[in-house]
C-alpha cells in the first residue's frame, strides 16, 4: 500500500462521518422518546390496575355491616371468591378493626403505618411482600358504621407482562424503521457523494502532463463549486506551465541567433592576423553581447511580469523622484548618442500606489525604446522628454520622442511579443519584447497603456495613464 493510501486509512471515510452525525443524534432522541413511552405507560399501566385494586376494596368494604356482636362480612366465602376472582393473579385481602384485630381475611397481610397527611384520601397504595410473593396492596380506611379497615393485595403477573408487551411492541417497530432509515441514508449520501467519488478517480488517473479541465458532472452545488475551482486551478496551472514553455523556447531561440554571431565574429576575428581586424572583431563583439544582455533583461522582466501578477503589492511610490532617478541615470548614454533628454511636471512630488520595480521597468523601456529608435530624419536634433502630469482622471506618465513614430495601422501590432514595427525591422535592432513589456505591466498595476503621435503630430507619444484611485493626496496642512 503506497503512503496517501496509508495516511487516508487512518481518516474516517465522509459517508460514515455523515451516517455518524445523523443517525447518532436520531438514536438518542429515539432512545429519549422511548424512556419517556415506557414511562408514561407504565404510569398509566399501573394506574388501570390499581383503580381495579380499590374497586375490589370498596366492594368488600360495602359489605361489612355491624351488629350486636360488633362488625361482620356480609359476604360469604364463595361470595368472597367470586368478587375477588382474577384469571391470572392471586388476590389476597384482609379486614380488620380500629384496634387491630382480624376480622376476616388472610392474618398475616399488613400494611406498613405512615404518617397521615391531612386531606389525604382514605386510601393508600404500595408495594408489600407476603409469602415470598412481591405484592401490590390497598389500604382502604373506613369509618361506617365503625371505624375499620381493609387491606386488597394481588400478585403483580399481569402487570409486568403488559409492560413486556408495550415495551416489545413499541421498541421493536422503532428499531426496523431506524434501520431501515440508517440503509436508506447510506444509500442516499453514496449516491450524492458519487460524483466526488468519481472526481477523485478522474484526478488519481489524470497524467501530470494533462491540465485540461475536468468533465463536471455534479447532483449539489458544492461538488459543483469544487468541481469548477479544481477546473479553475488547472487552468491557471496550464497558464503557468504554458508560460514556463514560451519564456523557455524565446530564450532558447532568440538566444541562439546572437550566441551564434558572437561566434563568428570571435572566429573570424582569429583568423585574422592584423591588429585592427581583431579591434573590428572585437567593437563587433561587444555590441552583438550588449543586444543579447538586453534580450536576456528583457526576458527576464517578461517572466517578472507573470510573477508580479499574484506576489507584488502595491505600495506607496515617489513618482516624481523614480522619474528624476532614470532621467539622470540615462545621461550619459543620451549624451553619448547626441540626444537632448528632459523632464516636466518634476516640480511637484507625485506619489501614487503601484510598485515599483514595475514603474521603473515601464519607464526603462519606453526611454530605452525612444534612444534606439526615435532617430529623426533630415538630420533634425534629438530629443527626448519624459513628461509627468497629474489631472482629475489620474496621472501620465509620457516619453517622447520626435522620431520616426509609429503608424496608427502598426500600434496595435507593435503590442504583440517578438512583434518589430517597420522601422525597427530595418535596423536591425530589438527583439519585439519592449511595447509588450510595458502593456503587460500596466495591465498588471491597473492603469492604461497609450501609444500616440507626439506633439504637432511628429515622433512618438508612449505611456501610462494611472486611474485617479492610485494617486495619493497629501493630506491638507491645519490652519495656524
Amino acid at each position: 500500500m503506497s503512503e496517501p493510501d496509508t495516511e487516508s486509512a487512518a481518516y474516517p471515510s465522509l459517508r460514515s462521518r455523515l451516517l455518524r452525525h445523523v443517525l447518532l443524534p436520531l438514536g438518542l432522541v429515539w432512545l429519549a422518546g422511548s424512556v419517556v413511552v415506557i414511562s408514561v405507560a407504565s404510569h398509566f399501566t399501573q394506574a388501570a390496575y390499581d383503580r381495579s385494586l380499590l374497586d375490589d376494596a370498596y366492594s368488600v368494604a360495602n359489605n361489612v355491616r355491624a351488629n350486636e356482636a360488633g362488625l361482620e362480612l356480609m359476604l360469604s366465602t364463595r361470595e368472597v371468591r367470586a368478587v375477588l376472582f382474577d384469571q391470572v393473579e392471586s388476590v389476597y385481602f384482609a379486614v380488620r378493626r380500629a384496634d387491630g384485630s382480624l376480622l376476616t381475611g388472610q392474618a398475616g397481610l399488613f400494611m406498613p403505618d405512615e404518617p397521615a397527611e391531612p386531606d389525604a384520601p382514605p386510601f393508600r397504595f404500595a408495594n408489600i411482600s407476603f409469602q415470598g410473593k412481591p405484592l401490590r396492596a390497598v389500604r382502604l380506611q373506613r369509618s361506617d358504621p365503625q371505624a375499620f379497615e381493609v387491606v386488597m393485595a394481588q400478585t403483580t403477573q399481569s402487570r409486568s407482562a403488559l409492560l413486556r408487551s408495550l415495551l416489545l411492541y413499541s421498541v421493536i417497530p422503532e428499531v426496523l424503521l431506524l434501520v431501515i432509515l440508517a440503509a436508506w441514508l447510506s444509500r442516499a449520501i453514496r449516491r450524492d457523494l458519487q460524483p466526488l467519488t468519481s472526481l477523485q478517480q478522474a484526478m488519481e488517473q489524470r497524467d501530470a502532463q494533462d491540465l485540461t479541465p475536468l468533465p463536471v458532472v455534479a447532483n449539489t452545488r458544492d461538488v459543483h463549486r469544487l468541481a469548477t475551482a479544481l477546473n479553475g486551478l488547472l487552468i491557471r496551472v496550464a497558464r503557468g506551465v504554458q508560460a514556463q514553455r514560451e519564456f523557455a523556447g524565446n530564450v532558447a531561440h532568440e538566444l541562439r541567433t546572437p550566441l551564434a554571431g558572437i561566434r563568428a565574429l570571435a572566429e573570424y576575428g582569429l583568423a585574422q592576423k592584423e591588429p585592427e581586424a581583431w579591434r573590428d572583431q572585437l567593437q563587433r563583439i561587444v555590441g552583438s553581447e550588449a543586444r543579447a544582455s538586453h534580450l536576456v533583461d528583457q526576458l527576464l522582466a517578461l517572466a517578472l511580469a507573470d510573477e508580479a501578477r499574484t506576489q507584488m503589492q502595491a505600495v506607496p511610490v515617489a513618482l516624481d523622484a523614480l522619474v528624476r532617478d532614470a532621467v539622470l541615470r540615462l545621461l550619459s548614454r543620451a549624451d553619448a548618442a547626441g540626444v537632448d533628454l528632459g523632464a516636466q511636471g518634476l516640480d511637484e512630488p507625485v506619489t501614487v500606489l503601484a510598485q515599483a520595480t514595475l514603474l521603473e521597468g515601464i519607464l526603462n523601456n519606453l526611454l530605452d525604446n525612444a534612444l534606439r529608435y526615435g532617430v529623426p530624419t533630415a538630420g533634425q536634433p534629438r530629443s527626448i522628454t519624459v513628461e509627468l502630469r497629474v489631472d482629475g482622471d489620474g496621472v501620465q506618465l509620457w516619453v517622447l520622442d520626435n522620431g520616426p513614430g509609429i503608424a496608427p495601422l502598426e500600434r496595435e501590432r507593435i503590442l504583440q511579443r517578438w512583434v518589430r514595427g517597420e522601422e525597427r525591422e530595418w535596423m536591425g535592432e530589438g527583439a519585439g519584447l519592449g511595447m509588450a513589456i510595458v502593456s503587460r505591466y500596466a495591465q498588471l498595476m491597473g492603469a492604461r497603456f497609450e501609444l500616440g503621435s507626439g506633439p504637432l503630430g511628429v515622433g512618438l507619444r508612449a505611456g501610462i495613464v494611472l486611474p485617479a484611485d492610485k494617486v495619493v493626496r497629501a493630506p491638507a496642512l491645519a490652519a495656524t
